[in-house]
């Protein structure tokens, strides 16, 4: 109906419902996209404030404050270029994320990568290092860096204030 122009009795028989339910579940679902934005947007803002938080305490050297961000199960995992550059290329349980970063994110900078919050390493401007982050249930389960020049080239990447 909203996107089409589609009167809501045309819809009901198409889905063989009443024009007066066809409204209702149209209602329903506008509801249900308005929510998920919304949980979406919070998530987003979550999961940003976790990232902020895993740089500073990464620059800070606090292995406690990245312990505690860090779900005991955590994964890195670095792209082949990364560990051209120096990166670790697996490292598995909190203590072994948590050491491969501790007072090591000084140049990383907090970022939105196609719209995630992310952290990138960039060198004269241009992005080196992607950092992308999975957060489960307010804890960083896993950290992919990506440093393939083909793959850092077509993202859209923003760089914001803060960690």
């Amino acid at each position: 109906h909203d996107i089409f122009a589609v009167s809501f009795g045309e819809i009901g028989e198409i889905i063989d419902r009443s024009p007066a339910a066809a409204r209702q579940l149209a209602s329903r679902a506008r509801r249900r996209v308005q929510g998920a934005a919304a949980a979406s947007d919070a998530a987003r803002s979550r999961k940003r404030e976790i990232v902020a938080a895993f740089l500073a305490a990464s620059r800070d050297g606090d292995f406690a404050a990245l312990l505690s961000l860090l779900d005991a199960n955590a994964v890195l995992v670095a792209d082949p270029a990364a560990v051209r550059m120096g990166a670790t290329a697996e490292a598995r349980g909190a203590d072994a994320v948590a050491a491969v970063f501790a007072g090591r994110a000084e140049a990383a900078r907090l970022a939105l990568v196609d719209g995630v919050p992310a952290a990138v390493w960039a060198h004269r401007g241009r992005p080196q290092v992607v950092f992308t982050f999975t957060v489960t249930d307010g804890q960083i389960a896993g950290i992919e860096l990506q440093a393939d020049p083909d793959l850092l080239r077509d993202l859209d990447v923003v760089y914001l204030g803060g960690a």
